[in-house]
């Protein structure tokens, strides 16, 4: 915790991201940079949750070797670190949720637990150990090292392809907010919202959060189950990661999904 803001040069970045982001106040507004934002979130954020989260931490699902490379790829031009640094930290998370040993419970503190954790030098580092079974490839080990050459990519491809206003909204406005969405679930997610199930940690389901992160909002129901390549259990509890999912196994890109578990005894309530 006294590492928070020894990285001045991350601090630096993620400030510099923020402030260049409010060039949405100087460009002329035009509907179609909403949509620019709206497509590159969308899409970049089921990079987070259906790569970084449910396949490279969870592995929730099956992928063969390229469409593996291709999800990180994707899960990285959120600019979220590497995939093996991201699945090996969140794998720590599940193990130790909510105790002291947590990377980010906001039982340390809520800024901590939001953007604290990831600014700090304390955290740069993993434990190979830990995302072995997907550090065997070297091409994620690649990816891993030069994690910022997606996001970098994504960036000057909307810059060159349709001009400086849309990737101020694109990118820009995008990662801003990816980043804090993202965030979130390990913030507010760990604060408010509603509990399910019965699960030793802080965690809660929270609708708003589900429609903003693609599904991954409904938390508590997630730390229940946190092999389940679905998240909402009930038939409302919207899960567009799931759907996208259904929809690449139909295509027979994704395979052997895992489906969601409830012990004997124990149901939604």
């Amino acid at each position: 915790m006294t590492e928070i803001w020894r990285d001045r040069a991350a601090v630096g970045r993620f400030a510099l991201l923020h402030v260049a982001s409010l060039a949405v106040f100087a460009v002329p507004f035009e509907w179609s940079l909403v949509g620019w934002c709206a497509g590159s979130y969308v899409v970049r954020m089921f990079g987070v949750t259906a790569g970084y989260h449910r396949y490279f931490s969870h592995r929730s699902y099956k992928l063969a070797r390229v469409p593996q490379a291709l999800v990180a790829v994707l899960a990285q031009t959120s600019g979220q670190k590497g995939v093996l640094w991201w699945a090996a930290h969140h794998r720590a998370h599940h193990r130790h949720a909510d105790q002291p040993k947590d990377v980010h419970s906001p039982r340390q503190g809520f800024w901590w637990a939001h953007v604290g954790w990831v600014l700090s030098t304390e955290h740069e580092s993993y434990d190979p150990r830990r995302i072995a079974d997907f550090g065997r490839y070297p091409e994620l080990r690649w990816l891993d090292r030069h994690h910022w050459v997606p996001t970098v990519a994504v960036g000057a491809g909307i810059w060159v392809i349709a001009g400086f206003a849309a990737f101020v909204w694109g990118y820009l406005l995008a990662t801003v907010l990816l980043y804090h969405a993202t965030f979130a679930i390990n913030s507010v997610a760990h604060v408010w919202g509603t509990r399910e199930f019965d699960t030793a940690d802080d965690s809660r389901n929270n609708w708003w959060l589900a429609l903003l992160t693609l599904g991954e909002g409904w938390h508590n129901n997630h730390h229940y189950c946190m092999s389940s390549c679905r998240q909402g259990v009930r038939w409302w509890e919207l899960d567009a990661t799931y759907l996208g999912l259904r929809l690449l196994a139909a295509l027979g890109i994704a395979r052997d999904l895992r489906p969601y578990v409830v012990r004997a005894g124990q149901r939604a309530a």
